[in-house]
């Protein structure tokens, strides 16, 4: 019996170690409702982590040192009856190889979050149905964060998710909750998913497998083959510039990618810099006083 109970346990932990793809922290700041519902949001905290955690999102297994490495941090604006209004601040980072440096692949704010939540409910994710507001919301980030993941590892690798992505936008249309409708702003997860699979997302997805695998991940055996991969993705993103200036896209990349751009090129001799510094420039001209300081 001893020797059953031990191999049901050896499955369980084997199951778990291999499946589930994200490692999220989740973090919520109510600080501007005050401090009375404190035992509210503490328990949605960990009930948001444990269902980003404990849910397997796709048809791939992760090892444990496989698991991507994500933040969710709400910020509550209200909060009354049940119903949390805020701002979702979406992070996720992703190893560089040979090295202890992780890079972001995704920083994304968005505004518009609205949802019900009763203290201690389950979440569950049907991928087939909109169930509520807070499962649809928190899926869809997973799905993008694994596919933008996969997209750095291999051409169009993160196909899946970012489908699964989209569908869950298809399907919560019909809920009537903003953000997801074309009508509902420029900057919603409508069109976040909608310009990753649509055409003119091939150069930034492109850009994103250049930029990492053969840029960053060279970088540990060979400084100045990894910067060439850096600079071949700006190119490739000068594509995407060619086709629709000032894209979210492009805005997306940045968001992410600005401090570490910084911090590759400052201070460096390098054969391309005066190109890598013409075109970040021109592909992202809010930055530009960071770029006359490299």
């Amino acid at each position: 019996m001893n020797k059953l109970i031990w191999l049901c346990v050896f499955l369980s932990l084997l199951i778990n170690s291999y499946g589930q793809e994200l490692q999220a922290t989740v973090n919520i700041n109510h600080s501007q409702v005050g401090n009375s519902n404190q035992a509210y949001f503490k328990t949605l905290e960990r009930s948001l982590q444990e269902f980003v955690n404990n849910t397997r999102w796709s048809s791939e297994s992760y090892g444990a040192i496989e698991k991507i490495d994500c933040v969710f941090i709400l910020t509550v604006n209200s909060y009354s009856n049940n119903t949390v209004s805020g701002s979702l601040q979406v992070q996720a980072t992703r190893p560089v190889y040979n090295s202890s440096y992780s890079t972001p692949i995704l920083n994304f704010n968005d505004k518009d979050i609205s949802f019900s939540y009763i203290e201690f409910e389950n979440l569950f994710y049907n991928p087939n149905s909109f169930d509520s507001n807070l499962v649809s919301l928190i899926a869809f980030y997973a799905n993008v964060i694994i596919g933008l993941d996969g997209d750095t590892f291999k051409q169009n690798g993160g196909n899946e998710s970012l489908q699964a992505a989209a569908s869950i936008v298809s399907l919560a249309q019909q809920s009537g909750a903003k953000g997801w409708k074309q009508g509902d702003g420029t900057a919603n997860r409508y069109y976040l998913i909608n310009d990753i699979i649509a055409g003119t997302g091939e150069a930034y997805r492109k850009a994103m497998y250049t930029y990492h695998l053969k840029g960053l991940d060279q970088m540990a055996s060979n400084l100045e083959m990894g910067r060439d991969g850096i600079y071949e993705s700006l190119k490739q993103l000068e594509a995407l510039h060619a086709i629709r200036p000032n894209s979210f896209l492009m805005r997306i990349f940045f968001d992410a990618k600005t401090e570490e751009l910084n911090s590759i090129y400052s201070g460096i001799t390098d054969k391309n810099k005066k190109l890598v510094v013409s075109l970040l420039k021109k592909l992202a001209p809010l930055n530009t006083s960071k770029w006359d300081n490299l």
